[in-house]
């Protein structure tokens, strides 16, 4: 009876996102309707089903659907690990944290030591930095990819770098074999930072697998959702062993919620100045947090992850319609350029304004938000110029000109899968409307 009561029940959450669905009718795009936003999530019937499944459970913590998610994202990337948290700034929190452990010996990073990381960026690549005691050194990108070219950061590494902490801008993959390779010389550790570019390809082999550690985002801006969420990826087993470590208040135990005595050994271990015997679940080896995330959530992205390759099959077409729709304004905007060998998802559609336009950034912003079409900054734009960080220590080893060029000029628009082609073709409209073309 429970099982057909449980049915009853997923039907009806099913039906209810069907009439809510019809309610809500379709839209049309044009001034006065629905909105362009700059990025938003596509959610239908399955996650409904799955998150009301997940609530059914009343399991309140991270659980069964958490476990499922972890196992098939860690399919999707062809990595080995997967440890799900409760947001992209925690994975990428624990993704650095994780190379301080003492279990690292020699290869721990230490107060002082440096990583490299772009200016151009979103602040939890530099926060997580900054609050383990170590120096961010900032590079600068370059236009139209805007990422950090190989040349650059080989000319930042110093005596005292020790790691490489970089994102895909925009889902725009930065040159992975060259920073690979230059990570490999100088025996540097690669943090990915995966959050904006999940299902992006480089040579073929999608983004995420090819650092030491790999973050990933599920805020319902990114590629795929369930609502807050992160995960940070992995293949050597130590270093998913660290992260879950500092994910789960720092505990030594690996035993999942619910769970007792996985290791056998509960009561045999001795560590630390802790009496022999001391309970292993309550034995801490880092300085730890709770980043956990909850069932309910990993719930709508098990749902979400069969969607994300038809995701990203949407976010390159759109990408592809606006950027024929701009073409022929490439005398007023810089447009943007994949990264050669790479075939970004990309995350959304970025225009810097150039010099000789005859408007500046915050007029064309200011008609496009009145035409009801989302826009966003490039992130913090110099983040050396932001309060948090202008102060705080750090390496700047060159020039920041196309840092502050972005800060100044570039904004972008949407490309996300609930945009469709007339929306697409109103906002291509629009800005050439705007530019007298």
């Amino acid at each position: 009876m429970e099982n057909d009561d449980r049915g009853d029940l997923l039907a009806a959450a099913r039906r209810y996102h069907a009439a809510k669905t019809a309610k809500a009718g379709a839209g049309n795009c044009g001034p006065g309707k629905p909105s362009r936003p700059a990025a938003g999530k596509v959610v239908g019937a399955d996650e409904m089903e799955l998150a009301v499944e997940a609530a059914a459970d009343l399991w309140l913590t991270t659980g069964r659907f958490a476990e499922r998610f972890e196992r098939e994202f860690a399919a999707y990337l062809g990595r080995r690990f997967c440890k799900l948290c409760n947001s992209g700034s925690s994975a990428n929190l624990l993704a650095l944290m994780a190379l301080t452990s003492p279990l690292l010996k020699e290869r721990r990073l230490v107060p002082g030591d440096e990583v490299l990381v772009v200016a151009a960026g979103f602040p939890t690549t530099v926060s997580p930095v900054l609050q383990a005691g170590l120096t961010p050194v900032y590079v600068d990108v370059e236009p139209a990819a805007w990422n950090p070219s190989p040349q650059r950061l080989r000319e930042a590494i110093g005596p005292r770098t020790r790691a490489i902490f970089l994102a895909h801008t925009l889902g725009n993959p930065f040159d992975l074999d060259a920073v690979c390779e230059m990570a490999r010389q100088h025996h540097l550790w690669l943090i990915e930072d995966n959050c904006d570019a999940l299902g992006s390809l480089y040579r073929g082999q999608k983004t995420g697998t090819r650092g030491d550690l790999a973050t990933a985002s599920f805020y319902p801006a990114h590629h795929i959702t369930m609502g807050e969420g992160g995960a940070v990826a992995a293949d050597d087993p130590l270093l998913a062993r660290i992260v879950e470590s500092f994910r789960d208040w720092g505990r030594d135990c690996w035993c999942p919620p619910g769970c007792d005595d996985t290791c056998g050994r509960r009561f045999d271990w001795q560590l630390g100045e802790l009496p022999a015997g001391y309970d292993h679940k309550y034995i801490y080896s880092h300085v730890g947090y709770n980043l956990k995330t909850t069932d309910f959530q990993a719930a709508i992205g098990c749902a979400q992850l069969p969607k994300l390759e038809a995701f990203g099959a949407a976010r390159r077409r759109n990408f592809a319609r606006l950027r024929a729709g701009l073409e022929d304004l490439r005398d007023i905007f810089l447009l943007p350029e994949a990264t050669p060998g790479a075939d970004p998802s990309w995350f959304g559609f970025l225009l810097a304004v150039r010099p000789e336009a005859k408007f500046g950034r915050t007029e064309i912003l200011r008609h496009l938000e009145e035409k009801r079409i989302g826009t966003r900054l490039l992130f913090g734009g110099n983040l050396l110029k932001q309060p948090a960080f202008a102060h705080a220590p750090k390496r700047v080893p060159g020039g920041l000109e196309n840092t502050d060029f972005a800060m100044d000029r570039v904004f972008w628009i949407g490309v996300w899968p609930g945009l469709t082609e007339e929306m697409i073709d109103y906002m291509a409209g629009t800005l050439r409307s705007f530019c007298g073309r």
